[in-house]
């Protein structure tokens, strides 16, 4: 930088007309400086240096640079012991100079930003929660989220469980709260969406793929490490923590949810940070552009295929349920919610039973084995072969009556307990 000066000013006195002699005298430096900086003012601030510096790591930089695009958590004292054991003598801070650099080039990412058509999309995502009770014992809560995608109208609810009918309840809600169903929904790679890759396609859970049919959405999941691709859902759990969350008084689940869409509510007023546009009066617009919400609502209860035994019960999470003596050996659907059984066949309510805590019981309703004591043709056809039949005895063998002529004569089994008393005696 003050070559790059010295020059500028050589070359402003240069052209006022003052001799190379003057202008030395005037920046107190040499006259040959002077000299040059008129004739080959391009050589001034270049590097002396003509010879380029070689280091000890310069044979192995291409291992170095293959295992961090392996992977960019290799530590630089993880690839100098490899290198030691590969030849090299250099030092360690050479080695981790050149890890340092090259991470900071693998790290630099280019990121573009897109903005959805109104109703097309909405991003879906859990957070963890923890909740100090009054008695000084900790509790977690998951916050369920749903953000439309061109306005930002954000949905949150607090849940106690991280299920399947919880998530599939709480999009109910988040479509009630909204008006409508948007055309595409996004979500991360959580267990209750996504299933894995089949043939190069997604895989989905079953009962999230027959909710989506359902309710007429198309659910995507995002790319593996890729947090960018759903941020208008990342950036509002911040937002929530520190706006809403910090600070709170947590009392009950219901009470808290009532307030975060109160709260939700109220900021939907502001203008929003990346559309620079009020929250409410872009949803305003999008509004109309959402599918409508079916008649009726999807059921998202825990479903089950189980088959009934010949007993005449269905086995569902360590208990015994009694069903219809007619459908033995038949599978059947069984529906869990909220400490309730509903058993279907053929698609049709057979019988509910609430769920008893523990496991081990038989639960019943008296009116199935009634039926069965009371069905003939069941009767007839369980006991038919049997020796107990009713009008017709089996004939048997006579145990004191041999069934073949022997020549050897049966005695009780008295006589030979007489015989050894005797023997004894003598």
């Amino acid at each position: 930088m003050k070559n790059l000066e010295v020059l500028l000013d050589v070359l402003t006195f240069h052209r006022r007309g003052l001799s190379e002699r003057k202008i030395a005298e005037r920046l107190g430096i040499s006259r040959q400086t002077v000299h040059k900086c008129i004739e080959h003012p391009e050589d001034i601030g270049s590097s002396s240096r003509t010879k380029a510096q070689t280091s000890k790591l310069d044979p192995y930089k291409l291992n170095v640079d293959y295992w961090l695009k392996e992977d960019p958590c290799y530590r630089a004292t993880w690839i100098y012991d490899r290198l030691r054991v590969m030849g090299f003598e250099g030092g360690y801070d050479i080695v981790k100079r050149y890890v340092r650099k090259l991470k900071k080039e693998l790290s630099r990412i280019a990121y573009m930003r897109f903005e959805t058509e109104p109703g097309y999309q909405a991003q879906v995502d859990f957070a963890e929660f923890q909740v100090t009770l009054a008695d000084g014992t900790n509790r977690k809560l998951y916050l369920f989220a749903m953000i439309l995608g061109y306005s930002r109208k954000l949905y949150a609810e607090l849940l106690d469980h991280c299920d399947l009918p919880s998530f599939l309840d709480c999009h109910i809600r988040a479509f009630a709260f909204f008006g409508g169903v948007p055309q595409e929904i996004l979500y991360d790679r959580m267990k209750n969406v996504f299933i894995g890759r089949l043939a190069g396609k997604n895989k989905f859970n079953t009962t999230m793929v027959g909710f989506a049919l359902h309710y007429r959405f198309t659910p995507c999941v995002a790319p593996p490490y890729a947090a960018w691709v759903k941020g208008k859902i990342e950036r509002p759990y911040s937002f929530i923590r520190e706006g809403f969350w910090r600070g709170y008084g947590f009392t009950y689940k219901e009470r808290a949810n009532r307030e975060i869409l109160d709260w939700l509510t109220m900021k939907e007023k502001r203008v929003h940070g990346t559309t620079h546009e009020v929250i409410v009066d872009r949803f305003v617009r999008e509004q109309p552009t959402l599918s409508p919400i079916p008649v009726l609502a999807f059921d998202t209860s825990y479903r089950a295929y189980r088959k009934v035994h010949k007993d005449c019960t269905v086995q569902f999470e360590g208990n015994r349920y009694v069903v219809s003596h007619h459908h033995v050996g038949k599978k059947i659907i069984v529906r869990f919610k909220d400490m309730t059984i509903r058993i279907f066949i053929d698609n049709e309510l057979h019988v509910t039973y609430t769920c008893p805590p523990g496991k081990g019981h038989l639960i019943q309703e008296p009116r199935f084995y009634q039926e069965l004591r009371e069905d003939r043709e069941m009767n007839r056809r369980k006991f038919r072969g049997h020796s107990f039949r009713k009008g017709r005895a089996k004939a048997t063998i006579s145990p004191t009556k041999p069934l073949y002529e022997m020549d050897v004569e049966a005695r009780p089994v008295s006589l030979y307990d007489q015989i050894v008393y005797e023997e004894t005696r003598v």
